[in-house]
């Protein structure tokens, strides 16, 4: 397996607040072009202030990953489609990564990209 060593992918972090609400915003960025893949961990509780108050509440977190290039896009369409005031997204630069899967990334990001399989 080769791996190769680059900042050009990303792995973008967001949280919401339930299963299906992160299938249908993933959904639409697989479909969009602007991310390569995005994975549902659930079981995620998170406790932040909000509008002065501590508040707790039971979330999925979703991993995005995609390419530098498309951060811009990605950014634009999640604080479109997310149903959050304030959607977390936080990009996490990949320091290194299977070369195949980096490719096959970059491949399905690439603006007018042939969204190989």
């Amino acid at each position: 397996m080769d791996v190769r060593r680059d900042l050009s992918h990303l792995v973008v972090l967001t949280t919401l607040g339930s299963p299906d609400a992160a299938r249908k915003l993933i959904s639409g960025l697989v479909e969009d072009g602007v991310v390569a893949c995005g994975t549902i961990l659930g079981g995620a509780q998170s406790i932040f202030r909000w509008e002065g108050a501590i508040t707790e509440e039971d979330e999925v977190l979703v991993l995005l990953k995609t390419h530098r290039e498309r951060w811009e896009d990605l950014r634009k369409a999640v604080s479109t489609r997310h149903p959050y005031d304030v959607p977390e997204l936080l990009a996490i630069p990949v320091e290194a990564g299977l070369e195949a899967y980096l490719d096959w990334v970059t491949d399905v990001t690439a603006k007018g990209g042939s969204k190989a399989e």
